[in-house]
């Protein structure tokens, strides 16, 4: 064995361990939502301040709303990285990025040329229709089991019926 296939495999190793723990990470919060809200807000914020040239022809982009375009975009990118860090508040996020991308049309040069108002959108929809991952089942072979498996409770008692009300006549059918 050399020094280099030994430095290979512990790189390897290194790597798989990395992408384990980034899809862990990844899977207990919204984060294609905040991926796209971010990507969303890049465009917003850069559009109103690019300028491209053609030769001797330069095109401006700027308008009299540019700091608006760039408080907007400037948000969306940190509501992205708040449902990737703080994804309790995913809600309130999705919602706050949906607005911003809405106002964003009028302001930011029809939302960053309508891609970053689409990105944001997306993301925002995502935001709102995550929700956490259960913990996964029990193996059937291992002694681990999350409860009863019965539609009683501990006590005995039916727990889709109610064991506080009462019925008047006894319970009895009325029909018949």
């Amino acid at each position: 064995m050399s020094a280099e296939s030994m430095a290979t495999e512990q790189n390897e190793h290194f790597l798989r361990v990395f992408r384990r723990r980034f899809r862990d990470w990844r899977g207990q919060r919204p984060f294609w939502a905040g991926l796209f809200t971010l990507l969303g807000g890049i465009p917003i914020a850069y559009f109103p301040y690019a300028s491209m040239e053609f030769g001797n022809l330069t095109l401006s982009m700027t308008t009299t709303t540019g700091s608006g375009a760039l408080i907007i975009g400037v948000l969306l990118v940190t509501l992205g990285l708040t449902m990737w860090f703080h994804h309790i508040v995913r809600v309130f996020a999705g919602v706050a990025s949906i607005l911003l991308a809405l106002v964003s049309i009028p302001i930011a040069n029809l939302g960053g040329f309508i891609v970053g108002f689409l990105f944001s959108l997306v993301g925002g929809a995502l935001s709102i229709s995550w929700a956490p991952g259960g913990e996964r089942p029990a193996e059937p072979g291992s002694r681990a089991q999350a409860g009863p498996a019965r539609p009683w409770d501990a006590t005995g008692s039916d727990a889709r019926t109610p064991g506080t009300t009462t019925e008047p006549d006894g319970g009895r059918n009325s029909a018949g």
